[in-house]
């Protein structure tokens, strides 16, 4: 006979393991299921692709956060080490978002093919952006390419202050002004590629209405919103005292890690559940195109 498990006797620290564990399973399975129906009517690999890339976002951020949750005494290396995975990775989707965006209003910025009926757009550019450039500029192959820079910087600063970040911080050269310039330069960089998504949208928005784009950019934009700023809040309560160790073992910064990490893993059942209708596989299926003549019959 195996042992049975009583909850109520669960000291807890075993009853979160056990929760994030159910949660971090529920990702997996909502995500699984999603990406084995987009397998299944494997129609257009070029979207489809990418879509499997966004959608894998949420039961990887909850794995990597469950990782963290498991070694709680860690070091600090080690928490940067789990987040950069998970910031590399949103780096990465961030860019295959835009590829899907291009992808369905069939743009090549490699082919320069630009359909015309989308050229000579204006695109109005808000503030701080307009310090740097016109607050108006007309939609061409340029202006794509600009768009598509932006987005794909992040890809490369992010590993790469990743990788500094770690090394410097092994190596025991990483202060505090050291920290804040490197949040200076990823947040900047994010914001160009966020920035850059946001006016692909409003440019495009009556093309991409059918592709439910927003729903599909909310995924991504919370994902990245809630993580960022719950770090943010997290540091405040852990700065004004609110958030207080009373474990020997275990300093302020664990504390605040691992509320970080329960909370990741908790939005990432939610996240998982969302993507299920944003990237929904029916325009694969060919079910949409049965409901379009039904209701023209």
């Amino acid at each position: 006979m195996f042992p049975q498990m009583d909850i109520w006797t669960m000291d807890r620290a075993t009853l979160t393991l056990l929760g994030a564990a159910c949660c971090v399973m529920l990702s997996m399975h909502f995500t699984v299921q999603l990406l084995t129906q987009h397998l299944f009517y494997w129609k257009n690999p070029k979207e489809q692709k990418a879509i499997i890339i966004i959608i894998l976002m949420a039961p990887l951020y909850a794995i990597d956060s469950f990782v963290g949750l498991l070694d709680i005494q860690g070091s600090k290396v080690f928490f940067t080490f789990l987040d950069s995975v998970k910031e590399c990775y949103e780096a990465l989707v961030i860019a295959k978002f835009m590829a899907l965006m291009y992808s369905y209003l069939n743009i090549s910025m490699s082919k320069n093919i630009v359909p015309d009926e989308i050229k000579g757009r204006e695109i109005h550019h808000s503030f701080p952006m307009s310090l740097f450039l016109p607050r108006t500029v007309r939609l061409e192959h340029h202006t794509l390419k600009l768009l598509k820079y932006w987005t794909w910087q992040f890809v490369v600063v992010r590993p790469v202050c990743s990788v500094l970040m770690i090394v410097l911080q092994l190596l025991g050269l990483y202060p505090s002004w050291v920290s804040w310039t490197f949040t200076i330069i990823l947040n900047i960089s994010v914001s160009m590629a966020l920035y850059a998504l946001v006016i692909f949208y409003h440019v495009f928005a009556k093309e991409l209405a059918p592709h439910k784009p927003m729903a599909k950019f909310l995924c991504i934009k919370g994902i990245v919103f809630f993580c960022f700023w719950q770090g943010i809040a997290l540091d405040v309560l852990a700065s004004a005292g609110v958030i207080k160790s009373h474990h020997f073992w275990l300093d302020v910064e664990q504390i605040e890690e691992a509320i970080q990490n329960v909370l990741v893993i908790v939005e990432m059942v939610i996240f998982s559940i969302i993507q299920q209708y944003a990237y929904h596989f029916a325009p694969y299926s060919g079910a949409d195109r049965t409901k379009f003549e039904k209701k023209n019959e």
